[in-house]
């Protein structure tokens, strides 16, 4: 219940009211204080702003810094003369008015505390987009390394090659040079077209390359749900390259890789499908592909010259880089 106060004293000053109130017998931690700006549970002369205005209690007493709206001196410190229905009504809007005060206030911290979760989720996305750029970046710049590795190894394979060519070319050059010098030469005599005899001949070589071209392991019980066609590496390479051209690698690779399964000894097959793993940036698998071509070219040289110690090496050094790359791309 409010306590009613008859001794106080109060100054003031054009701006400012200093209003002094002896609190005997009330604990100062249940003290309430309301303020308008025309009622401070008295009715004040004139209007002070409300919002400014302070109260400090302490000491059995409570000190009240009231700030006028208009800087005038007043005449004294509560309105002269008036009646109850006045005195009611200035209450009444003084409370409505604390109350429109009190909502504006709460409206305005939910306003901030979404405008901070909002301000907090937009720097969690900017950082969630730095690091996923971070990422994108580093699996870019491997992408350009493995790239660069890739073309480095193409590089060395083909001045190996090179190398390999020029013993040859010197071995034409003497051919040459004994020439001019007076060797022998043999005449040449024009070629004669092949004989009937030797037709049926030829016809049987062309048939087992072809069989050669086609399955080789069509025997396994896995193939017996294949069409025909489905046997014939050829028609899966073709098969294949016409998925390469419509860009549906997955396919493409998975056409070849029963190609691989049927005849492994077609190395164009390889190739295809390292063009298919480059476009799916499956890299070590594109680098297995494309060593394992090379590998059958040594290999072929090598029942040539079994005895020569720089396609040994050679030979030997690409299955290392086949069995490097199988076991990363398994990884």
């Amino acid at each position: 219940m409010p306590v009613r106060v008859s001794e106080f004293s109060w100054q003031q000053t054009p701006a400012a009211i200093f209003l002094s109130l002896p609190l005997r017998g009330v604990c100062v931690r249940d003290a309430d204080v309301f303020c308008g700006e025309s009622y401070l549970k008295v009715f004040l002369f004139a209007p002070i702003d409300d919002g400014n205005s302070k109260a400090k209690i302490g000491n059995d007493t409570i000190l009240f810094t009231l700030y006028k709206k208009e800087p005038v001196m007043w005449e004294t410190l509560s309105m002269p003369d008036v009646d109850k229905e006045t005195m009611q009504r200035i209450r009444e809007k003084s409370i409505l008015q604390a109350q429109e005060k009190a909502k504006e206030a709460t409206e305005a911290k939910a306003t901030a505390k979404r405008e901070d979760q909002r301000y907090a989720l937009g720097v969690m996305m900017k950082i969630e987009e730095e690091e996923r750029k971070k990422i994108e970046d580093m699996k870019e710049n491997e992408r350009k390394k493995a790239t660069r590795e890739l073309e480095a190894w193409k590089e060395s394979q083909r001045q190996a090659g090179k190398q390999k060519s020029i013993p040859r070319k010197e071995n034409c050059q003497r051919g040459k040079q004994a020439e001019e010098r007076g060797a022998p030469k043999t005449p040449s005599l024009p070629r004669k077209a092949p004989s009937a005899a030797r037709l049926p001949q030829r016809g049987k070589w062309l048939h087992k390359q072809a069989e050669a071209r086609r399955a080789l392991s069509t025997d396994l019980p896995e193939f017996s749900d294949l069409k025909e066609e489905e046997k014939n590496p050829d028609w899966l390479k073709e098969k294949g390259n016409k998925l390469f051209a419509t860009e549906n690698y997955l396919a493409a690779v998975d056409a070849y890789n029963l190609a691989i399964r049927l005849n492994s000894k077609i190395p164009l097959l390889y190739l295809n499908r390292a063009a298919c793993h480059l476009k799916l940036r499956n890299l070590h698998k594109a680098i297995e592909d494309s060593s394992k071509v090379c590998l059958q070219d040594y290999e072929a040289a090598l029942k040539i010259d079994p005895s020569n110690t720089v396609v040994q090496n050679d030979a030997e050094k690409i299955r290392n880089i086949i069995q490097g790359t199988s076991l990363k791309s398994r990884d």
